[in-house]
């Protein structure tokens, strides 16, 4: 009995492998994208982890110069006298590789690829030559320093390990540390730190890596889109399914009439379809690993812009994102097959096969009413949620909730059309689109969420894009921008570029902690720069003059919302000093806190900070000459002048890049649901044969036929694209309004793009017009005597 079913459940996969290609393909595709980005996501964790490994980032407390600036190694000295048990860290830049500088004989014993406890060759570590240690591409990069390089995968992205000793030689700074580790265990007789060092912090650990929490609301946006493409590929899945079962109902009442029991029956469709299933997820989890392989590079690239995270631009084939890859497409075929499957448990022995809009035409008040509920608790978090998980949840119920109210909302119009209709062609149009919309309702779904989200994301990225080449233009407002190597040679540059320039801005910038977030506190020269330039998004009166008088801060968006600031609150910026917040200012693409005070108080504080950039304002036309001057007088190298230009496009490449990934998520979504919608009407063109036969043969030609379909197809998609622009607008004030301010801790403007809309919107037309146009096409040619067969079988 058990073959016997087995064949029959198989027969019907032989008999229409448009509807196997179409499940396959669909959950195949839904998986491809969410298991790519599940490995884009593993691989930047695993190079986090990487870097908490090997360097102890946020697992230990650390000891630091109070207004940043580095340690005296006479102060550690004096610390490891006073008891207490602590390691030097020395961290620069060689040649655009991260070098860190550790001490084996005192960090704890899993920090860095050599320790005493792991038995290590210490000797080869610390002789003469010494050892660096990295990956094999990282290594490849570095200069010829004569130590010996040693290949550690282990070792974190873009970073160097080696001796202290060693690191302070190689980055010209011989009795310099820039931190301490402090070790879990301390001898109970030390002395204060205030006592030893009063000019050192200790910070606590904090059980996690910086970059980690930074980058969660990256991940977390990759994550949403990579669910949101699987769902359009469930879509697909939750279609060929429905239409499968509808199809086999004879075949079922016919198995259960000859004696197959009903359990066995389930179980073995059931197992039926976790074979598929399987296969289709291990095609998936390969497709997804060619995807993440395509985009990792411009991830990584926008991991490094924006959170300074290093990032491997290799994929490495871990279990943690495949497994997943095969688990979800498991889990969602159990998910579209358990309302077939609990509809076959519940059937009559005798019931008859129903059609498929009949059937689903039943489910329009249950739907319409988790619409209802779905959109009420999308407009209730949006009025009173809090956080970053209220606001993806929001954007989940608004999705889905307009989903489900698709099928309605249309039947609803297409009822309008039909009511308003004068010729009888006309009036069947109408009726048979109707009709057609249960059978084709999770095709448009798919297309409606496809441009909801391309509407929604498209919307905030240009937006983005506004608003941050503006903000570069009052940022950058300085012509040149000089680095300097040390102090001396920062006065130099200060000597050669007086009388040629305009204005000498140094940017001096600290490290702090200030209303408990991580905060840089800048100290700003009084100038016209500016005042002219810069803009506020709120402000006391006369704010800069106050500002120039050491009288209040200004403090960024990031910090104004995080820290629940307001214009007028004392700020704790230093001990003993508490300032008032005199402005709130926009700070696009900054993770962190940001407060400007005057450049007297600043140094008044903090007067072990010395100024190594300076932005220049000078005339394009004596910039060569001002360069010329640099060079030559304060040997300043070309690599230390930026220009205004090159640095603005530098900035905007990695915002570029940014949103690589999302919009090629999108093009992706899209295509997919335009294969939902094709596969749709090739499963349904055989099941309308009954309504098509009649009306041929009361006079229309198969030609007018196929065109009607063909119409029928564009307006379908027409009016799913009218409902999904309001979708797409409400998705992107949710992005920038909601999940924007939570995740990244400022608000962009909102700018609409009517041609971008249209744009899009012809786009879609055109993919349910290449979707309709087979379908079409095998209709116009199908043999007349296909449709004279339902009248011989009494249909």
């Amino acid at each position: 009995m058990t073959q016997a079913i087995l064949a029959a459940l198989l027969g019907h996969w032989r008999r229409n492998p448009l509807q196997l290609i179409t499940l396959l393909a669909g959950l195949a595709l839904g998986t491809a994208l969410w298991s790519g980005v599940q490995a884009i996501n593993a691989e930047a964790r695993a190079s986090y982890d990487a870097a908490a490994a090997t360097l102890g980032e946020g697992r230990f407390a650390q000891i630091t110069a109070r207004g940043g600036g580095p340690v005296a190694q006479e102060t550690y000295v004096a610390l490891r006298r006073a008891g207490w048990n602590v390691s030097p860290v020395i961290d620069g830049d060689l040649d655009s590789v991260r070098l860190v500088g550790l001490d084996p004989l005192t960090a704890p014993g899993d920090i860095g690829p050599v320790s005493v406890e792991g038995g290590a060759d210490l000797g080869a570590f610390l002789s003469g030559a010494g050892q660096i240690f990295a990956r094999a591409d990282t290594l490849a990069r570095l200069p010829d320093t004569g130590a010996q390089g040693v290949a550690s995968p282990d070792v974190a992205p873009n970073t160097a390990i080696t001796d202290i000793g060693l690191a302070q030689r190689l980055l010209g700074r011989q009795g310099q540390i820039d931190r301490l580790l402090v070790a879990p265990e301390q001898p109970l007789t030390r002395r204060p730190l205030a006592e030893i060092a009063p000019d050192l912090v200790q910070t606590a650990p904090q059980g996690d890596t910086d970059v980690a929490r930074l980058t969660d609301s990256f991940h977390l946006n990759l994550t949403a889109f990579g669910l949101l493409s699987f769902a359009v590929g469930l879509f697909i899945v939750h279609g060929a399914i429905g239409l499968a079962f509808e199809q086999r109902r004879p075949m079922v009442r016919t198995l259960r009439a000859l004696g197959a029991p009903l359990g066995r029956l389930i179980t073995l469709i059931a197992i039926e379809l976790a074979a598929l299933a399987f296969v289709a997820g291990a095609i998936g989890v390969a497709l997804g690993y060619v995807v993440a392989a395509a985009l990792l590079p411009d991830v990584a690239a926008t991991l490094r812009g924006l959170y300074g995270a290093d990032v491997s631009g290799q994929l490495t084939l871990r279990p943690v994102w495949w497994l997943s890859g095969l688990a979800i497409a498991m889990v969602g075929t159990a998910v579209a097959a358990s309302g077939a499957l609990w509809s076959l448990a519940r059937m009559p022995l005798l019931a008859g096969a129903q059609p498929r809009a009949w059937a689903m035409a039943r489910q329009g008040p249950a739907q319409g009413v988790a619409s209802l509920a779905l959109l009420s608790v999308a407009g209730v978090l949006a009025i009173w949620g809090q956080g970053l998980l209220a606001g993806f949840v929001m954007l989940g119920g608004l999705l889905i909730g307009v989903v489900l109210a698709l099928p309605p909302l249309l039947g609803l119009v297409l009822r309008a059309g039909q009511a308003s209709a004068r010729g009888p062609v006309t009036q069947w149009f109408w009726a048979d689109t109707r009709q057609q919309v249960p059978g084709l309702s999770l095709a448009l779904m798919a297309l409606l969420l496809a441009m909801a989200a391309n509407v929604g994301v498209s919307t905030m990225v240009s937006s983005f894009r506004l608003t941050f080449t503006g903000f570069l233009d009052q940022r950058l407002a300085s012509e040149l921008y000089v680095s300097a190597t040390d102090a001396a040679q920062a006065e130099q540059i200060t000597e050669a570029a007086t009388g040629l320039t305009s204005g000498i801005l140094p940017i001096l910038s600290v490290d702090a902690q200030v209303a408990g977030m991580p905060t840089q506190i800048f100290g700003a020269r009084d100038h016209a720069t500016y005042r002219d330039n810069w803009l506020f998004l709120r402000s006391a009166p006369e704010a800069w003059d106050t500002l120039a008088q050491g009288e209040g801060v200004l403090i960024n968006e990031q910090l104004y919302r995080r820290a629940d600031l307001d214009l007028g609150t004392m700020v704790a910026i230093a001990p003993g000093l508490e300032l008032p917040v005199l402005g709130i200012y926009g700070d696009y693409g900054n993770p962190v806190g940001q407060v400007i005070m005057t450049e007297a108080l600043f140094r008044q504080q903090f007067p072990q900070v010395t100024a190594l950039r300076f932005g220049l304002r000078v005339d394009p036309a004596q910039a060569d000459t001002l360069r010329g001057v640099l060079r030559d007088q304060a040997g300043v190298p070309e690599a230390a002048m930026v220009d205004q230009a090159a640095l603005k496009a530098l900035s905007l490449s990695v915002f570029e890049r940014t949103f690589t990934v999302t919009t090629a998520l999108n093009i992706l979504t899209l295509a997919v649901a335009g294969f939902a919608m094709l596969m749709s009407l090739l499963t349904l063109a055989a099941m309308r044969l009954p309504q098509l036969a009649p009306v041929w043969a009361l006079g229309l030609t198969r030609r007018r036929l196929a065109g009607l379909d063909l119409l029928r197809a564009l307006v379908l998609a027409a009016l799913t694209a009218a409902l999904a622009l309001p979708l797409g607008l409400a998705l992107a004030w949710a992005l920038l309004a909601v999940v924007n301010v939570e995740a990244f801790g400022w608000r962009l403007p909102m700018y609409l793009f009517p041609l971008d809309y249209l744009r899009l919107a012809g786009f879609a037309l055109l993919a349910a017009a290449l979707a309709a146009l087979w379908p079409a096409w095998r209709l116009s040619r199908m043999p007349p005597v296909h449709l004279l067969g339902v009248f011989r079988n009494e249909r």
